[in-house]
């Protein structure tokens, strides 16, 4: 006992200035008020930056919660014992452990930050920035964007009942402002179309389809969008569980713009769900074939079409190039009250009066596509519109029918007039048999419109023009995008077209009305003859026609060139295989 107590006792009799922290001089240490308080206020800070900020970076991002919070704690150890074990005596040991706390609690701040920041999954816009300058600043802003998140949007099921919002104090109550701030957005830049899909292991990409183009919107943290996800399925009351499957629904949703109908579509895939809102798609495929973008002469060819007993239409373009409008605007010219009108369609986008809408839905006992549309053309229709066609089988059915008293509209996915024919005689496998029914070919793309606030004119140079196949001596101005205005002397982004420099869509077609020579030509499949054969009709391609547009101020040169021009692959295949392209642009 003796022996321990030596070292104790020969430290409470050395004077002070031996260098060894007496007791008294602990005690006073601790009993300090303002010492204490001097050490922990680190600790205050870095708790408060841990629990609030790190931590729930950690887990939105799948970070490693676990692994980082044992590292935090681990610092947090080690910079307790320096500041207060400190074997130093008087003030200089306070400051120096006060120093340390510092330093180490610095050390795992700046260690989270660089480490996570280089991870992939942590998009840019979320790095985090040591300026804690900025800290209360950004508590302000994050405060004042809770109180602008409110519900404002009313929002009825597929049952037409309203959607209740939730408690402003619950988390679901944020889940249905960020919902609503998304569609308010898609409304605020004019997109038809929102999608969410995966990007990233921990995050979502979110983009809006404006105009035919799809424009990039910002990342989402994966747990977030899954949990919109499910919020849009469970408006359009969608199995929620049901992560696999194709599925969809609609819904109501009213606000400043007035009642917008949203057609909810969710799927799954091995990187995840997919959620797709398109709104309005009634509206969207409802117009009139005036309104199309038909150039005079080719508005009569089409209504010379319509007039015709019998044969098969071939309605082509490439996806989202307005098949679906196009082939709705065709069964108009019919009197559906006179006549018997079907469509045969996978998805019905719009109640047509007085048609018999066909919806095909794959079931494992039931019929295939192909025996569907066999079904509806033997009972003697006067006009079908086959709104896809997914199979040869399907092709075959419609070419043994009937056409005699019996239009069939075909949607097809094509470039052009010339390479729908070709692929309808692939599909049928009989040359003679695919070229005795088809009585015309209808080819189109969808063009941006300039906008009209803020559209540029320029002179084009004369070598663009002849280049183009445009006259130079009649072509003296051409219109450009745009995107700002000048307010006040000032330019501004264009608040018609929100920047962007298009306002709207038009189409732009090639239209031929065939005749015995031409079938003939069809069933010899003698293509480059049916290429001169269509040119000498002098109807304009689709590549002449929107150039007539770009001409006329509605679209820009750029654009033209954009949805016309061929990928070279497949203008070196066109040539191999001797199919025709497009004729030599000639003024119009």
């Amino acid at each position: 006992m003796s022996t321990l107590q030596e070292p104790t006792l020969l430290a409470m009799t050395l004077p002070p200035s031996a260098g060894v922290l007496t007791l008294a001089e602990t005690a006073h240490q601790l009993v300090s008020w303002w010492k204490p308080l001097l050490l922990f206020a680190p600790f205050v800070a870095w708790a408060w930056l841990i629990s609030t900020l790190f931590d729930k970076h950690a887990a939105r991002f799948f970070l490693g919660r676990e692994k980082w919070n044992a590292i935090h704690m681990t610092a947090g150890m080690l910079a307790l014992i320096a500041g207060f074990l400190m074997p130093v005596p008087g003030i200089g040991g306070v400051l120096l452990g006060f120093t340390s706390v510092v330093l180490i609690l610095g050390i795992d701040i700046a260690l989270f930050a660089a480490i996570t920041n280089k991870d992939e999954r942590v998009p840019e816009s979320q790095h985090i920035r040591l300026d804690f300058s900025k800290i209360s600043e950004a508590r302000e802003v994050k405060a004042a964007s809770k109180q602008q998140a409110t519900v404002q949007l009313e929002i009825k099921n597929a049952s037409g009942i309203a959607v209740q919002a939730p408690n402003k104090d619950t988390p679901d109550y944020a889940i249905r402002a960020n919902a609503e701030h998304i569609f308010i957005k898609a409304s605020q830049v004019r997109a038809s179309q929102v999608d969410f899909a995966p990007a990233t292991e921990a995050t979502y990409a979110a983009s809006y389809l404006i105009d035919g183009v799809r424009q990039a919107g910002d990342a989402i943290p994966t747990a977030d969008a899954i949990t919109l996800i499910d919020f849009w399925k469970s408006c359009a009351e969608l199995d929620i569980k049901d992560r696999r499957r194709k599925i969809s629904g609609m819904i109501k949703v009213t606000g400043g713009a007035g009642e917008t109908g949203v057609k909810i579509v969710t799927s799954g895939s091995k990187s995840g769900m997919r959620l797709t809102l398109v709104f309005d798609p009634d509206k969207a495929v409802r117009r009139p074939i005036e309104k199309l973008g038909f150039l005079d002469q080719q508005l009569e060819d089409v209504k010379a079409l319509g007039q015709i007993e019998g044969g098969v239409v071939l309605l082509a373009a490439p996806s989202d190039h307005g098949r679906t409008t196009t082939a709705y605007s065709m069964l108009n010219l019919h009197d559906a009250y006179t006549q018997n009108v079907q469509t045969v369609e996978t998805e019905s986008e719009d109640m047509l009066e007085g048609v018999r809408q066909i919806v095909y839905e794959a079931k494992d006992d039931g019929p295939d596509f192909a025996s569907t549309v066999r079904s509806v053309l033997r009972r003697d229709p006067d006009v079908v519109s086959v709104m896809e066609l997914p199979d040869v089988d399907t092709a075959k059915e419609i070419a043994k029918a009937d056409l005699s008293r019996s239009r069939v509209y075909v949607s097809i996915k094509g470039d052009g007039a010339l390479a729908s024919a070709q692929l309808w005689v692939k599909a049928v496998g009989d040359a003679k048999l695919a070229g005795e029914g088809l009585k015309g070919l209808i080819a189109q793309r969808l063009l941006r419109k300039l906008c009209d606030n803020c559209r540029v004119p320029y002179q084009p140079p004369p070598e663009i023009l002849q280049k183009l196949g445009l006259p130079p001596d009649k072509v003296k101005q051409l219109h450009k995008k745009g995107g700002q205005v000048l307010i006040r002397n000032k330019p501004e982004v264009c608040p018609v077209c929100q920047g962007l420099g298009y306002v709207g869509q038009i189409g732009v077609f090639e239209v031929y009305v065939l005749d015995d020579e031409m079938r003939s030509l069809i069933a010899g499949q003698d293509w480059i003859a049916l290429r001169n054969a269509l040119r000498k009709t002098q109807r304009p391609s689709i590549q002449q026609a929107a150039l007539r547009r770009a001409v006329e101020g509605v679209t820009s040169i750029e654009e033209v060139m954009r949805v016309t021009a061929s990928a070279p692959s497949k203008q070196k295949s066109k040539k191999k295989s001797g199919a025709a392209g497009e004729a030599p642009v000639k003024a119009g």
